[in-house]
């Protein structure tokens, strides 16, 4: 075996020379793909059906070659489809040139709106595009399209494939292709002629006949004939006769009470310019053939009214200024602002005048001296009142940011209750009797977590977006508020409550801000219900010793109907500031020492049940129905009690961060218990006091029925008996509950320190308020301000029913609770709403200018109306819509007019700029000169398409009949030829 093994060790090295150069190689990696998209073979399709190109699925897949070190982008470009039957293939395709070659020749999908270039000029449903795959590179000099030419032909050649293969050369913008198709025995090669000047010759039918007969150089004498396909495109900027129906918002009306100040609740809508820009009217004749027509540069049968296709396409303008979306925009911006309300107003303006500041040594003497003012006038609101003058004496009437006129009109928006002179017992805390809170518009607030649309909050967001874009930009924004924080401070010492607020806790569905409002409303309600107890009661009445919402529940709820759920709440989520060990704070009540001796709250501590039952029964609301004292058999009372504090989403946050410092130990679990049993402990005092002489398992089964169970059992004498215990939750040793019960003496909820502070909770709200900067306002607000965007543009879509929009709506509303949910959102997800909302309305805008320019409003049939109604929403839609009837249809009338209307403005324009001797010269210049200024309804096309069609042997009479295609465009700046022409391999 070695001796064999020695021979095999010194075999000689192969080189494989049958990919030697760079130029071999590409033309195997150009193979490979083809291979690997197995476009090898010819795969024969159904026949194009009409539209196809535009409404059917156009799909493509790339991958990257190079040629040394010049990469290239390979795709393959292929419209869906279904896939045909393949049996008796190998029979049928012998003979059969491929697909592209057909393609050549069908007429459904001529001069498609919206298809690939190649698509457009070769009329193809398939093909692979080769081109630099850097932007910046291009193939320019001849040699090397030449080489990239070959390398094609080659590829195909070597794998049998069929499908159109292109070279991109030039630079890219010019979109410069050649390229090549192989079948058994036969080829077409794509050929393209680009100029920016067109030479005379060639700008009608008669030379690009020409062109084509002589590049084709058909061989036989009566030439078959040419088949033609022409279109026209005509352009329409003229909108002169149609002003733009958009009015913009009247600002002066708003001061000068025309409107009233009602106008500050309502969003502006609409495009400021046109959003049409332009109208494009493309007159098709699609089968024509030559001798048929004339067309050349003395005369042409090619009328625009005549031809028996039209079809239109608008041109959007881009990016329309939009009043709705200029408005959330702008009131975005200032989120990203630095500044504080005091530096943008200016620091200045609270200090005093020179010698005022200068000697601060006897400020406090001041407080010596006599009060000029009587004491009740003293507050803190005068004293703001009166930094307000020094304010306006420093800054001047007419530096204000804002005028006193807009400014009382929003105030009066806002405070609707100011216009007359405040009741002393407060205004109605909701505007509207009955808000429409079953709709859908109206719970939008909840997904977008904004406010109710009839709410203070919502109303101010509306009026700053107003300020800031029409009074005052931000110096407007940081006035109002400042105003508006004056008021809530004024509100609250004045027992005012704040109108458009829904009465009750904080709704931890809202906004922030909203939740604070609330929150202070909720401070003025328990400050005003507490002062009115103060000055009505002298006796010791209970229920109006501790008026309140308490009350009102018990008598709502009835005493057979108490739940157990609220109370249950009760334990968990009370304000952590609000409890305490100290006694400095007590509701207002008479402190009748004696009082407290004879009730026996000294004895309670010691004393069990039974000297309870000898205290008087204090702090009762109602009997219960049905329930009874376990050991005595008295009636069981519902007490008078405190109601819980209530809590913005901050304060719960900030309550959930302390409890969770506390820790895992014994020690922090009992804080952190007795911290959240500060309500239940107030309710079993306020029990015990209600109800002297009871136990635990009374208060139980009033405050949490599930925790006592009862039982049916046989007593000794056999009779059925309802025996009742605790659950077993409640016998856990060292439960809070029990301890809580140990502790709680029998005090009524008037003489318990209170749960809520409601004048240091008001005085965080004003303080919060207060700091708040424009931009933390903005942030606060925008939710709001986004959420009534929507609503009008939902009102606004609604007039209009455009089913496209109405979807982009839903997907809006749903993007938009997702983004502004959460706290902070990213400002990109906020730009991206903001521009959804602009794309909308500049939708509805569009559709708004059609209808005006086309007058469905005007027409007097109905038929005529609906079938103009679809027109238009067609427009919108669709990138290409045909006009029924052409220039003989409803549609197609109107447009002609349009066109007439703007040529007539154009020639009286011109004349008008015209000077007599150039007048006199157009009457005597030249017949071709005299024929392009007579006056015409359609101005010179902007573009022509022209398709040129025939199938004629090549190169040789005897070779076979193939297909032969030529299109040609011709705009302003810019002439293209682009060729395929088929030639017969086999028999040349």
């Amino acid at each position: 075996m070695a001796a064999d093994s020695e021979p095999e060790s010194e075999v000689f090295e192969i080189t494989d020379f049958t990919t030697a150069s760079e130029w071999e190689r590409f033309i195997s990696k150009v193979e490979e793909v083809l291979n690997d998209w197995k476009l090898i073979g010819n795969s024969l399709g159904k026949p194009l059906e009409k539209g196809v190109f535009t409404s059917g699925t156009w799909e493509e897949k790339s991958d990257e070659i190079s040629f040394a070190d010049f990469k290239f982008s390979v795709t393959h470009h292929y419209l869906v489809q279904e896939s045909t039957d393949k049996e008796g293939k190998d029979e049928v395709l012998e003979d059969v040139i491929p697909q592209a070659m057909q393609d050549l020749l069908c007429m459904n999908n001529d001069f498609p709106p919206r298809a690939h270039c190649l698509v457009r000029w070769y009329g193809l449903r398939e093909f692979v595009v080769i081109a630099p795959a850097a932007n910046s590179d291009a193939v320019l000099s001849e040699s090397k399209c030449n080489l990239l030419l070959s390398s094609v032909s080659i590829a195909l050649g070597n794998t049998g494939c069929q499908v159109p293969l292109f070279v991109q050369i030039h630079h890219k913008w010019r979109r410069m292709y050649v390229g090549e198709c192989q079948g058994p025995g036969v080829r077409t090669d794509f050929e393209m002629v680009h100029l920016r000047k067109v030479p005379n010759q060639y700008t009608h039918l008669s030379g690009l006949l020409d062109i084509f007969k002589s590049k084709i150089g058909c061989p036989l004498t009566p030439l078959p004939p040419v088949s033609i396909a022409i279109r026209f495109t005509y352009v329409l900027q003229d909108w002169q006769q149609y002003f733009w129906p958009q009015q913009p918002p009247d600002i002066d009306a708003l001061v000068g009470g025309e409107v009233g100040g009602l106008e500050f609740g309502k969003l502006p809508f609409g495009a400021c310019e046109d959003p049409i820009s332009e109208l494009h009217l493309a007159t098709t004749w699609p089968h024509l053939t030559e001798g048929i027509i004339v067309d050349n540069d003395v005369y042409s049968d090619l009328d625009p009214i005549q031809a028996p296709h039209w079809s239109v396409r608008v041109r959007k303008a881009d990016n329309p200024q939009c009043l709705l979306g200029d408005f959330v925009t702008e009131f975005f911006k200032i989120c990203r602002r630095k500044e504080s309300t005091d530096e943008i107003l200016g620091r200045s303006t609270f200090e005093e005048e020179g010698r005022e500041i200068a000697d601060i040594t006897h400020a406090l003497s001041k407080l010596t001296e006599p009060a000029p003012v009587p004491i009740h006038k003293l507050s803190v609101s005068n004293m703001v009142h009166t930094a307000k003058k020094k304010i306006r004496k420093h800054r001047g009437v007419e530096e204000s940011p804002l005028n006193n006129d807009v400014l009382n009109t929003i105030l009066l928006f806002l405070f609707p209750d100011a216009a007359s002179e405040k009741p002393l017992d407060g205004t109605s805390s909701t505007d509207n009797n009955n808000p429409p809170s079953e709709s859908e518009e109206y719970n939008l607030y909840n997904q977008f977590k904004s406010a109710p649309s009839d709410s203070l909050t919502y109303k101010l967001a509306l009026c700053l977006c107003m300020i800031n874009l029409y009074h005052g930009g931000l110096k407007g924004v940081a006035h109002l508020w400042q105003e508006f924080v004056l008021e809530m401070r004024f509100r609250w010492e004045n027992n005012f409550l704040i109108p458009g607020l829904a009465s009750g806790p904080p709704d931890l569905r809202c906004c922030l801000l909203h939740q604070k409002l609330q929150m202070l409303n909720c401070c003025i309600e328990r400050k005003k219900a507490r002062d009115e107890g103060r000055k009505t009661n002298t006796s010791d009445n209970v229920t109006n010793t501790y008026p309140g919402d308490a009350g009102k529940a018990g008598d709502q709820l009835g005493p057979d109907n108490l739940k157990d759920t609220d109370k249950e709440k009760g334990e968990v989520g009370k304000s952590w500031d609000s409890w305490s060990d100290s006694e400095e704070e007590f509701f207002e009540c008479l402190s009748d020492t004696e009082e407290l001796k004879g009730n026996g709250q000294e004895g309670g501590k010691k004393g069990g049940p039974k000297e309870m039952a000898n205290l008087k029964p204090e702090g009762r609301l109602i009997q219960h129905g049905k329930l009874t004292l376990l050991h005595n058999g008295e009636p069981l009372y519902i007490p008078v009690t405190q109601e819980p504090a209530p809590m913005t989403e901050d304060l719960l946050e900030e309550q959930s961060e302390v409890l969770a410092k506390l820790g895992t130990s014994a020690e922090g679990a009992h804080l952190r218990a007795r911290m959240q049993s500060a309500c239940l402990l107030s309710d079993m005092e306020s029990f015990k006091a209600a109800n002297p002489g009871c136990f635990l398992e009374d208060f139980v089964r009033w405050y949490s029925p599930r925790d006592y169970i009862e039982e049916e059992t046989i007593d000794e004498k056999g009779n059925m008996v309802l025996k009742g215990e605790l659950s077993a939750r409640m016998k856990i040793p060292s439960n809070m509950w029990v301890e809580a019960w140990e502790t709680a003496k029998p005090i009524p909820a008037r003489r318990q320190r209170r749960l809520f502070d409601d004048t240091r909770e008001a005085e965080k709200v004003l303080h919060y308020l207060a700091v708040q900067k424009p931009a933390d306002l903005a942030r606060h607000l925008l939710p709001c301000v986004i959420h009534a965007a929507v609503l009008k543009v939902k009102e606004e879509e609604s007039l209009e029913n455009i089913s496209s929009v109405k979807k982009i709506i839903k997907q809006m509303i749903s993007h938009s609770s997702k983004v502004l949910h959460f706290p902070n959102p990213e400002d990109k997800k906020l730009e991206e709403i903001i521009h959804q909302i602009t794309n909308v309305e500049a939708i509805i805008a569009r559709a708004r200018s059609l209808k005006a320019k086309f007058g469905t409003e005007r027409c007097e049939q109905e038929e005529e109306k609906e079938d103009l109604e679809r027109f238009v929403s067609c427009l919108l839609e669709q990138p290409e819509v045909l006009v029924i009837g052409a220039g003989r249809g409803h549609a197609g009338r109107i447009i002609h007019k349009l066109f007439v209307n703007a040529q007539r403005h154009l020639i009286l324009f011109k004349a008008a700029a015209m000077a007599p001797a150039e007048e006199e010269l157009k009457r005597t210049g030249s017949p071709e000169e005299r024929r392009q200024n007579s006056v015409s309804d359609f101005p010179p096309p902007a573009g022509r398409e022209l398709i040129l069609r025939s199938t004629v042997p090549r190169p040789a009479p005897y070779s076979r009949a193939l297909p032969q295609r030529m299109y040609s465009v011709l705009t302003r700046e810019d002439f293209r030829l682009a060729g395929a022409f088929s030639s017969d391999t086999s028999f040349f």
